[in-house]
């Protein structure tokens, strides 16, 4: 479906339903030059059991028109906009959402619950550390839009799934496939994400003002977010839990699909049941 967010038209896939205006809103937001299309496997589980699913491509990403947003602070500043187009195109009575990011989309998601609490329900931070400094040969690649970037991500992005092709469905390359990805995007886009990511100074700051339930999915073998810069951050935000995914790198949702889903749900379980708690 498109929304209009800031005048651009805005892409988001719904994981094959329509949004229901009576189920509670989970939003998936990707990482720097990427799109919707990273969370196909987990939007499409969400939308068929209990929630309206919205998995947007960023301004300047996939189908979506504009920009790309400069900022972490920015794209966290844009997602109230976001998250009040989607109820009035459901004609829900909600005013909040869930956010689910990963990497870029981890930081924008945590910017944007410590700025409005009163928007984000809860939180799942994927791949993600305070800060996530990018190395200078990537990001200046990146800047050029070097082929050669898209090699760097994919080829730091990726744990022992990725590299050595022990994924759940034959035959998938992940590190050809995120290749592919990455150098469809419109011109531009890797780069300013990168960018954006790496200027990002406020994540511990952020962390201490979240408030929500929070959970922080990690791969032990990330090497863009290291697993303990990950935990440092669960431990700053009053109520995070981390769950750490074994042999995984930085992509842990395509990378291990399976165990990344199963600790989604069970943190939506437990969002449901603290609401039902705090409500009686």
């Amino acid at each position: 479906m498109k929304l209009t967010v800031q005048n651009n038209k805005i892409f988001a896939a719904t994981g094959g339903r329509v949004l229901a205006p009576e189920l509670p809103l989970v939003i998936f937001l990707h990482g720097s030059g990427m799109d919707h299309t990273v969370w196909n496997l987990q939007t499409r589980y969400f939308a068929f059991h209990g929630y309206s699913v919205l998995a947007i491509d960023f301004p300047g990403h996939g189908r979506s028109e504009g920009l790309p947003l400069e900022s972490i602070e920015q794209m966290a500043d844009w997602i109230p906009e976001l998250i009040s187009a989607a109820i009035g195109a459901s004609g829900s009575g909600l005013e909040c959402a869930s956010l689910v990011g990963h990497s870029m989309g981890a930081l924008v998601a945590l910017e944007c619950a410590a700025r409005y609490p009163e928007k984000v329900r809860a939180l799942c931070l994927m791949g993600v550390s305070a800060k996530m400094a990018v190395h200078p040969v990537l990001l200046e690649a990146a800047l050029k839009d070097d082929p050669i970037a898209y090699d760097l991500v994919t080829s730091w992005g990726h744990g022992p799934a990725g590299h050595l092709g022990r994924t759940p469905v034959p035959g998938l390359s992940l590190i050809g496939g995120g290749r592919a990805l990455l150098s469809s995007a419109p011109k531009g886009a890797l780069g300013v994400g990168l960018t954006a990511c790496d200027a990002y100074q406020n994540g511990m700051s952020a962390a201490g003002k979240v408030r929500c339930s929070t959970l922080c999915i990690i791969g032990s073998d990330d090497k863009m977010t290291p697993p303990r810069k990950g935990m440092e951050l669960a431990s700053a935000i009053s109520k995070a839990k981390f769950h750490l995914i074994q042999d995984c790198g930085h992509m842990m949702m395509l990378e291990n699909s399976d165990e990344s889903l199963k600790a989604l749900k069970e943190n939506f379980r437990n969002v449901e049941t603290e609401q039902v708690v705090s409500a009686s």
